[in-house]
C-alpha cells in the first residue's frame, strides 16, 4: 500500500501546493517578531442596519486588505501579524449589520479579523488613521446595506483576481511530496485541532479547545518519539490557523503512515461526557455525530476562507478509489485499538467509536482517525482535559494503540 500511496502522492503534487502554514517557524524568532508587532487593544461596533462601522484601536498603523465572502456573509480583514489584547468577550455581541467578529493569526506573519454579517453589505470605506493628539491609531471599516446580486458581483471580481494569482503561484511552487525516508521508522502525523483565529469550542470554566488539543499533542508526540519507533510530525506546533485541506497536505508531504487528529467536544447537553473515536464516513452514526462533524467542518469558513473556490479533481478521485477501501479497513482496525486502550485510562462515551463526514479525515492514501478527548461543555470532562496527570495517562493509552496498530508491520519489516 505504501508504494501505491507514494505514486498517488506524485499525482497529487501536480495539482496541490503545500501552504506556508505547514512549515514551522523557529519559536525564538517568532516570539521576537511577535513582541514587536503592533497591538490591537480595543474594538467596537457602532451604527445601525443601514450603515455600520467597525473600529479597532492600535498602537501603530498597519496595511489592510478587505474583501467579502458569501454563504455565510462575511467581511474579511487581512492585516500583518499583530498582537491582540482584547477582552475575552470581544466580538461575541454584534450590532447593526455585524452580528459578531473573530480575530487571530491566520498564517505566519499574517493576522485576520472576520466580521460576520446579518445580510449582504457593500464595503464603503476601509482605512487606517495614524495616531494623533493623544489618540491611538485606528482601523475603520464602514459597510452599508446592499442586495445579494451586488454582493455576489463584488465577490466574483475578487475570486477572478485571486484565481489568476493562485495559478501563477502554483506554477512557481509545485512541490513533489517525498516518498518517505529510509530510517526504518513509521511516520505518525499529529493534528492538534483548531488554532489561531479558530479557537474551537469554549468550556464552561473558560478553557479553549485550541489550547487543549495543542497541549495534548505535545505530550503525545514526546511519548511517541521516546519509543524510538516513529517519525513524528505536527500540523501545527503553536497558536496558528491551519486550513483543513492543508492539514491533510502537510501529512501527505511527510509520507504519513497514520494521521491522528485531536479535538475536544462541545454539545448542548451538559451531562454528556466521555471520549469518542471518529473515523470518516459519508453518513453519520447519529444526529450528534452529524452535528459535531458539521461544526468541525465549518472551521475554514469561520476563519474566512473562500470555500466556494475549492475545486475537486475528478480524475484523481477515480485514482484514489484504488486505495480508499484498504485505507478505510486500516482505519477501522486502528479505531478499535484506540477504544480498547482508552477504556483503560478514561471514561468513554456510551458509543465510543462513531463515524461522520469529517473533512480532515478524508485522505484516501493514509489511515486517519480523530480523538475527541472529552466534552468541554461538561464540568467533569473539562477538569480532566486541563489535568496534566490525565493527559499523561491518556497519552500512554494512545501510544499503546498506535504500537498495536503497527505491530504486524514492524514484524514484517524485521523479517525483511
Amino acid at each position: 500500500m505504501r508504494a501505491l500511496r507514494h505514486i498517488l502522492a506524485l499525482l497529487v503534487a501536480v495539482g496541490a501546493v503545500l501552504m506556508a502554514t505547514g512549515v514551522p517557524v523557529p519559536r525564538a524568532a517568532e516570539s521576537t517578531a511577535a513582541a514587536k508587532a503592533p497591538l490591537i487593544f480595543g474594538a467596537r461596533i457602532v451604527g445601525d442596519e443601514t450603515r455600520t462601522r467597525f473600529v479597532a484601536d492600535m498602537t501603530s498603523t498597519i496595511d489592510v486588505s478587505v474583501f467579502t465572502l458569501s454563504d455565510p456573509y462575511r467581511v474579511i480583514v487581512d492585516i500583518p501579524e499583530v498582537r491582540f489584547g482584547l477582552d475575552s468577550e470581544a466580538g461575541v455581541d454584534g450590532r447593526g449589520l455585524f452580528t459578531a467578529f473573530r480575530y487571530g493569526q491566520i498564517s505566519p506573519g499574517k493576522s485576520r479579523i472576520v466580521l460576520d454579517l446579518s445580510s449582504p453589505v457593500k464595503v464603503d470605506k476601509a482605512f487606517v488613521i495614524p495616531p494623533a493628539d493623544n489618540q491611538p491609531a485606528r482601523l475603520v471599516i464602514d459597510v452599508v446595506a446592499t442586495d445579494r446580486d451586488e454582493f455576489l458581483a463584488v465577490e466574483k471580481a475578487y475570486r477572478d483576481t485571486r484565481r489568476v494569482e493562485e495559478a501563477a503561484r502554483r506554477d512557481r511552487a509545485i512541490t513533489v511530496p517525498p516518498a518517505g525516508g529510509d530510517s526504518g521508522k513509521f511516520t505518525v502525523v499529529l493534528d492538534p485541532g483548531h488554532g489561531g483565529i479558530d479557537t474551537g469550542a469554549k468550556g464552561r470554566s473558560g478553557s479553549v479547545e485550541k489550547e487543549i488539543t495543542l497541549a495534548f499533542a505535545e505530550i503525545l508526540g514526546k511519548k511517541l518519539e521516546a519509543t524510538g519507533r516513529y517519525n513524528v510530525f505536527f500540523t501545527r506546533t503553536d497558536d496558528r490557523f491551519v486550513a483543513l485541506g492543508d492539514r491533510v497536505e502537510i501529512a501527505r508531504s511527510h509520507g504519513a503512515d497514520l494521521f491522528v487528529s485531536i479535538h475536544a467536544n462541545s454539545f448542548r447537553g451538559r451531562s454528556i461526557r466521555g471520549t469518542i473515536v471518529y473515523t470518516v464516513s459519508e453518513g453519520a452514526s447519529d444526529a450528534m455525530a452529524s452535528e459535531i462533524a458539521a461544526s468541525e467542518n465549518e472551521a475554514d469558513a469561520l476563519a474566512g476562507l473562500d470555500i466556494a473556490a475549492e475545486n475537486s479533481d475528478e480524475v484523481l478521485d477515480i485514482l484514489f478509489d484504488l486505495t480508499r477501501r484498504e485505507t478505510r479497513n486500516f482505519e477501522m482496525v486502528f479505531a478499535q485499538n484506540l477504544v480498547n486502550e482508552l477504556r483503560q485510562s478514561t471514561s468513554m462515551f456510551k458509543v465510543p467509536h462513531q463515524q461522520a463526514g469529517f473533512k480532515v479525515l478524508k485522505a484516501h492514501d493514509f489511515p486517519s482517525a480523530m480523538i475527541e478527548l472529552g466534552f468541554v461543555s461538561n464540568a467533569e470532562d473539562e477538569k480532566l482535559l486541563l489535568s496534566d496527570a490525565w493527559r499523561q495517562k491518556v497519552g500512554d493509552s494512545v501510544v499503546r494503540a498506535i504500537n498495536a496498530y503497527f505491530e504486524k508491520q514492524f514484524a514484517q519489516r524485521s523479517v525483511q
